[in-house]
């Protein structure tokens, strides 16, 4: 395995560069976050101020779309409400005159993640609010096995048209201090996959072809003093 006492050194020269965590904390404005995107699940009020009567309360379908009373199909997942909004302004400004039209999310649908491979407790794991990143999810997981490659873990992501995507992440990196923008964030539905390690795969392959054929070897060691009796008769 990769881990071990001969890379002891090397763990301690990695922390000796990170600097020291501060006594307290410094009053640290967070950075404007990103503008919530809407997901399948997601449950939506849709408000018309100036005719009530049309409000409606609907759930984003698995196809990603809604449908109100005055449209159908509109397109929700992976839309800021915003844009919705205008969207909705739109297709009910076919039939009203002035549509003051607002979408309010009611309820927000978990984030998904998915974390398999050489780590304590795989499978599924949800979180609201910020997305969780890659040292997040591992510990959700509750950290890797000493099997582990650490630093060639796959992500396996849905693109465009549903395509598959693979992307490879250092979590070594990332937890030792060496680059700290390896603890990439992860997206919705992400599948974190943790490979063997090349000397795990190696030992694993012994087994299965070599070793469990072996015949058993059963040693035993005696050591056996005769005692020896010099009487004379």
């Amino acid at each position: 395995m990769r881990c071990g006492w001969a890379a002891l050194p090397l763990l301690l020269g990695a922390c000796a560069s990170v600097p020291p965590a501060p006594e307290r904390p410094a009053s640290v404005v967070p950075p404007d976050p990103q503008p919530y995107r809407l997901q399948v699940g997601d449950v939506l009020d849709i408000k018309l101020q100036l005719n009530p009567e049309l409000n409606d309360e609907v759930v984003i379908r698995p196809d990603g779309r809604i449908s109100t009373v005055l449209a159908e199909g509109v397109r929700a997942a992976g839309r800021t409400p915003e844009e919705l909004a205008a969207d909705l302004r739109q297709v009910y400004g076919q039939e009203l005159r002035d549509p003051r039209l607002a979408v309010v999310v009611k309820s927000f649908m978990p984030t998904r993640v998915y974390v398999a491979g050489e780590v304590a407790s795989p499978g599924e794991f949800q979180t609201m609010g910020p997305d969780l990143t890659l040292a997040q999810a591992v510990a959700r997981a509750g950290g890797l096995r000493v099997s582990a490659d650490a630093e060639d873990i796959l992500i396996l992501r849905r693109g465009a048209d549903d395509r598959p995507l693979v992307f490879r992440a250092d979590y070594r990196r990332a937890t030792t201090g060496t680059d700290p923008a390896a603890d990439i964030r992860l997206a919705p539905y992400d599948v974190v996959f943790v490979p063997r390690s090349h000397v795990s795969e190696a030992y694993v392959w012994f087994n299965q072809h070599f070793q469990q054929f072996l015949p058993v070897t059963w040693g035993f060691s005696y050591n056996v003093n005769p005692v020896v009796n010099n009487t004379t008769h």
